[in-house]
């Protein structure tokens, strides 16, 4: 079953949040992910929340969402987020063929 990981983020310092995408592509990647949004035009329709930066990856699993969040492969690219972004972030299941 898929998983979602999901990142509401702000970013505090562009020029280093500009580093960090330039190395978690190959991370995601290398973890069977994919983008699915990357900070995209986003449309604001009920409620009162409005994230600044949303980032949807699409994972396998939710074993190799997890596998990634904590890999060392995604740990230099993790600082440099956690350095230069604030996130709010979750992993989600996914549903099963319907």
């Amino acid at each position: 079953m898929p998983a979602y990981v999901i990142n509401d983020m702000a970013i505090t310092d562009p020029q280093g949040f500009e580093e960090y995408k330039k190395l978690s592509p190959a991370t995601v990647s290398a973890y069977g992910g994919r983008f699915l949004a990357r900070g995209g035009e986003m449309a604001f329709v009920e409620g009162d929340w409005k994230p600044r930066r949303l980032v949807v990856i699409e994972f396998p699993s939710m074993d190799q969402a997890k596998a990634w969040i904590e890999s060392p492969e995604y740990a230099p690219a993790r600082r440099l987020r956690q350095i230069s972004a604030k996130s709010r972030m979750v992993i989600v299941d996914g549903v099963g063929s319907i």
